[in-house]
């Protein structure tokens, strides 16, 4: 006879959590390095490099003439949500030179927020394009800077012509909660596309897009530098 140690009283291990790998992309300048930086819970992998006199004939500093420094290949941070879930964020390079790393960093994410600055709106439209054409769910979050004018949500929907069911919301890069609330409308976004595309599949009703998450707005905190 074999005996074996009892597992009466033991402890079941903690179940993995699950990981998501989640994008933050948007124009050059626009605070993507900056929110991966806050949000993270571990150091922030970077790779920024000083912009260089060579450069500025390829990179457009418009309206962002104090920067000094671009990333070059991706921002890398991870954040937990609650035990069961946790977020991997990959920040993707703003200037169109670097676009070709972008569907490699687009493999397998779940979704990806789309930082915007009012001041350069247009910048956004590149990234929308992208995650709209290959159908990865995302949300799209006003970073509020100082100096940028204040515009009401339904304002730079319509100047963005965003989906109705694209999450638009206004954040502060720089804070921790602002970026989190993010992250998380991102998730709950792309659960409700992935629900949604499940129904049809299965020729059931549609899950009605009020049931999407609903627009934060809430008060933007001093504006961030990028």
């Amino acid at each position: 006879m074999v005996f074996g140690r009892s597992k009466r009283g033991g402890h079941k291990p903690a179940p993995e959590p699950v990981t998501l790998k989640i994008l933050v992309a948007g124009g050059f300048g626009v605070g993507k390095t900056t929110l991966v930086g806050a949000v993270s819970e571990i150091r922030p992998l970077r790779t920024e490099e000083t912009l260089s006199e060579a450069g500025t004939r390829v990179d457009d500093t418009e309206g962002v003439e104090t920067k000094s420094t671009t990333t070059v290949a991706m921002d890398f941070g991870r954040i937990t949500i609650h035990d069961g879930l946790v977020l991997y964020l990959f920040g993707t390079p703003g200037q169109d030179r670097f676009w070709f790393l972008w569907d490699e960093l687009a493999q397998g994410a779940l979704g990806a927020v789309v930082l915007a600055d009012t001041r350069r709106l247009e910048d956004s439209f590149a990234a929308i394009d992208y995650f709209e054409r290959r159908g990865i769910p995302f949300t799209v979050a006003v970073n509020c800077f100082d100096g940028a004018e204040q515009y009401p949500v339904a304002t730079v929907r319509e100047a963005l012509d965003l989906d109705g069911e694209v999450p638009l919301m206004l954040c502060d890069a720089r804070e921790r909660e602002s970026a989190r609330d993010v992250l998380i409308s991102v998730v709950e976004h792309a659960m409700h596309a992935s629900a949604q595309a499940a129904a049809e599949r299965a020729g059931r009703e549609p899950v009605p897009a009020s049931e999407a998450a609903p627009e934060h707005t809430p008060e933007p905190a001093p504006a961030p530098t990028s």
